[in-house]
């Protein structure tokens, strides 16, 4: 066992020491729904940028490079200055909803380039200019481009042309759970002298200036390069930083108070205040600074020349520990060892046959996923009372009926820039992908969002702070399996008590989905938008201009796969505990009922499955008794693919009651018994199949599906078919012509918010279900079951061989081609070709459906990074490893 997997296997809680430190610092705080005080709602206009400098935030902190500990009450990052800029780069800029012309958008180079599970080492890179930021040239510009033009990038601005800019290396290394060496490596990339001034900065989380018992922690010089911090739950902590005398930094203190004067134009409670190293560093104002050397901010100001093509280094160490030679050798030796233990922790995890560049992803991948952990603070009922709001008088104001949510944890966000707060689903993918790295991890963030402090007391999951009532799609039954599954196959020993903790929320959660979203009992879905933002017709999460309901193909699908996770976690409890058994009986009864109602016959023109087509739609049902199918050729119509699991058989002489329960119920409801059809057929190795889609119908929807004029594109499956590039479908209501056409990249219906954008792009985490589902499909199939792919190319693949190509072309986003290029990043000619530059990879929130390049949140590495699960998947699993089957019981995952 390496030092790393020791390391996790001390820390199996969350609140494990050596997680207590981590990169738990937002990357934009301001512009949230948190922060917003306003009365209408309008959380960018708030709090926006140019007020983050000087108003100290009210649930939590923001900056770059920074950790802190699990409850940031302490935290570190870098603060820059390029002695041109008009303000300290304290935060990665970017623009607001309404400022870009795809909606927010971080306009700043970082990348993640390390992190162990327990953060003993991780490494960051900063690119900062070296002329002036041009804030105003990117807000300006990128407003007048308008929603078809393209996004204007820092790169397109010129800024970075002759290498005029900073390299900043920050690199943290733990000799201890509360012991970390800091390393900063400044790398001038032009080729003249320039000077950068450096600022690490440590402060206190404001947390005494919103009611409590108001204590208040303080900072203050220990000597010329020591910080001394005392925080009455915390402790002491000591920030050494490298030099002494004309060598050394400058201390310099302020507290974390808001500059009420220059913010609002009222008096100010302290003398010393947020903005004050701005002031003082750029401005050079004195003053701002206190003098007595206290305060609950500090930074150490370093001034470093750096030779051209040169390099310069700042050593600190933050420690709760008495350390006789904090720095120097010490220091360098500690960031040796855990480079080390990071080096040995990837070896390990990397397939055999895994060639540099491959390993290069796989390991960035996985190291935006770790860096993307967030300390979350969100107590709900505090913030609508000093909304002056209360429980019992009706509100439409935002999360007005989530009083209970009550949030103080570490959450793996979706992008701590763009969506620096957790969203349900996007949550059980990274869940899916940390399973890969950290188990336990993985389990606790199943875990959270069904908490009795995030779970509604009606048993709806929260979707996110935008609006905890909106609906997410139920993947969180088969996270769980899917973790359980691999710890088992992993240590020979699955956490059957975790898995029956999530049941039993879970079946609240889906009891929720019976009673609210399918209002007539018919077992059909509408949940609205489920996170496919605009991808229909209409906006789903509204009402529609006809009038009357929209019995949602996606909708339904997303329940029988909930009915089929929820029926998986069942039979394996039951093996235990025979209680479960009948639970796992009624899970199968809904999903029976519901696979009727997608398909009773097959030829009525209001079903949802097409037989012409071939394809599932969703079907508008209007008031007047008409209904139409609304033919997408979406997503939409590919969900029920997802709805494919495998039972194993059980060893000889244990109990089988469960098929023959289910067989049972289906002989008392003949409109039921052809749903068993596969699932009363044995498969390879006596499997059992539970799908949606029998032969007939998987051969049609796999037809389409692997059709590259349609949704087969060379990076993975669109989200729309490439069909409707030339042929939109058009829908009219009310003299209105509602359409849908394929575009590849950014949608240009803003029907959705400012960035929606599922109208043709490839996602990562729906190719990833694509891919579990064929997977599935082979193990009962096997090698007899081919189909065509690509659709037309006379080439026969087993499903085995289906999935494989599908992973291989999302990896293929990432990995360099045979020119050297690396589709994730399209024309930009520096990604490709600049040595500094060509090696470093972003994991976007989703990729153009026909060239592959990066859109939307550049750093959403959540829910992106299960590309690298997908890359260990296939470097160790091959097709007969599938067919023989590791265990011998249970489900597939």
């Amino acid at each position: 066992m390496d030092a790393e997997r020791e390391r996790l296997r001390e820390s199996a809680a969350p609140d494990a020491p050596w997680r207590r430190w981590g990169p738990y610092l937002s990357e934009r705080q301001w512009g949230t729904v948190r922060e917003d005080y306003s009365g209408d709602g309008e959380a960018w206009n708030y709090f926006p940028h140019d007020h983050a400098r000087s108003r100290a935030y009210r649930w939590g902190e923001d900056g770059i490079a920074g950790v802190s500990d699990d409850k940031q009450r302490l935290c570190l990052s870098l603060a820059l200055w390029n002695g041109r800029d008009p303000i300290l780069k304290e935060r990665p800029f970017g623009l607001t909803n309404g400022e870009g012309n795809h909606g927010e958008d971080v306009k700043e180079y970082y990348f993640y380039l390390d992190s162990t599970p327990t953060h003993s080492y991780m490494r960051h890179l900063y690119k900062y200019p070296q002329a002036e930021y041009p804030y105003l040239d990117l807000i300006t510009t990128n407003r007048e481009r308008g929603r078809a033009g393209m996004e204007y990038e820092l790169l397109d601005t010129g800024i970075f042309d002759g290498g005029r800019y900073f390299d900043v290396f920050t690199e943290y290394a733990k000799a201890g759970p509360e012991d970390i060496a800091v390393l900063v490596t400044v790398a001038n990339r032009g080729p003249d002298e320039a000077t950068l001034h450096v600022l690490p900065t440590l402060w206190f989380r404001n947390t005494w200036s919103w009611g409590g018992d108001g204590y208040k922690p303080v900072m203050r010089a220990e000597d010329d390069a020591t910080i001394r911090a005392d925080h009455r739950d915390l402790g002491t902590y000591r920030l050494y930083c490298e030099g002494a005398g004309d060598d050394g930094p400058e201390l310099l203190f302020t507290e974390n108070e808001t500059n009420y004067q220059r913010v609002f134009g009222s008096q100010n409670r302290s003398p010393y205040v947020k903005d004050a190293f701005t002031r003082r560093v750029v401005q050079g104002e004195q003053g701002a600074v206190n003098s007595d050397r206290t305060g609950t901010k500090a930074a150490a100001h370093y001034r470093l020349t750096v030779p051209g093509g040169g390099q310069a280094t700042i050593r600190l160490r933050l420690t709760s520990q008495d350390v006789a030679a904090p720095l120097g050798t010490a220091l360098d030796a500690i960031i040796s060892e855990r480079r080390a233990d990071a080096d040995a922790f990837y070896g390990e995890l990397t397939p055999a046959g895994f060639d540099e560049d491959q390993a290069r992803v796989l390991r960035q991948a996985l190291s935006g996923l770790l860096w993307s952990k967030q300390y979350y603070g969100y107590d709900v009922e505090t913030w609508l009372e000093e909304h002056h709001l209360d429980p019992w008088t009706p509100s439409n104001s935002r999360n007005h009926g989530w009083y209970d949510l009550m949030a103080d944890d570490i959450i793996v966000m979706p992008d701590k820039w763009e969506y620096p707060w957790f969203a349900a689903w996007d949550l059980a993918f990274h869940a899916v992908a940390l399973a890969t790295v950290d188990l336990d991890l993985a389990k606790n963030q199943i875990e959270l969002l069904l908490d009795e402090r995030y779970l509604h007391a009606n048993g709806q999951i929260p979707a996110y702070e935008w609006n905890f009532g909106d609906v997410n799609p139920p993947v969180h039954a088969w996270a769980a399996r899917f973790i359980f599954a691999l710890e088992e196959r992993q240590t020979g020993q699955g956490d059957r008590e975790f898995l029956e903790r999530v049941f039993q929320k879970l079946m609240l959660n889906f009891t929720w989905w019976v009673n609210r979203k399918d209002p007539d009992g018919r077992n059909v879905f509408q949940g609205g938008f489920l996170g496919l933002d605009n991808i229909g017709v209409f906006d789903r999460s509204a009402p529609l201009p006809t009038g009357g309901t929209l019995d949602q193909a996606d909708g339904t699908a997303w329940m029988a796969f909930y009915s089929q996770g929820m029926m998986q976690i069942a039979a394996e409890l039951s093996d235990l505990n025979p209680v479960y058994e009948e639970m796992a009986v009624r899970f199968a009864q809904h999903f029976l009922w519901i696979s009727a109602s997608m398909d009773r016959t097959g030829d009525i023109k209001d079903e949802m499955w097409d037989e012409a087509d071939g394809f599932f739609y969703d079907v508008l049902r209007t008031p007047d008794g008409n209904a139409t199918r609304l033919k997408v050729r979406s997503l939409v119509g590919l969900l029920p693919l997802f709805a494919s699991t495998v039972f194993l058989p059980r060893p000889e002489g244990e109990r089988r009651d469960l098929l023959d329960r289910i067989r049972g119920f289906a002989d008392r409801h003949p409109e039921l018994s052809a749903r068993l059809s596969a699932a009363d057929r044995p498969g390879v190795a006596g499997r059992r199949l539970v799908s949606l889609l029998d032969e007939d119908k998987l051969r049609r929807v796999l037809v389409r599906m692997l059709d590259e004029n349609e949704f087969l594109g060379p990076h993975g499956i669109r989200s729309v078919s490439r069909e409707h590039a030339e042929h939109p479908y058009d829908f009219w209501a009310n003299g209105q012509c509602y359409e849908v056409g394929y575009l590849p990249a950014e949608s240009d219906s803003g029907m959705f918010g400012g960035n929606s954008n599922w109208r043709g792009p490839v996602w990562v985490p729906m190719n990833s279900l694509i891919i579990r589902a064929l997977l599935n499909l082979y193990a009962f199939y096997g090698d007899s079951f081919t189909v065509e792919c690509p659709t037309g190319s006379g080439r026969q693949m087993t499903l085995y061989e289906v999935s494989e190509e599908l992973a291989s072309r999302l990896a293929g986003l990432f990995l360099r081609g045979e020119d050297g290029h690396r589709p994730v990043h399209g024309g930009q000619r520096t990604f490709q070709e600049d040595p500094h530059w060509r090696d470093l990879v972003l994991f976007y929130e989703y990729f153009h459906g026909d060239n592959g390049a990066g859109i939307g949140a550049s750093h959403q590495t959540g829910w992106t990074a299960m590309v690298a699960a997908f890359m260990v998947l296939y470097g160790n699993l091959t097709a007969d490893d599938l067919l023989s089957g590791v265990n011998t019981r249970g489900s597939s995952s």
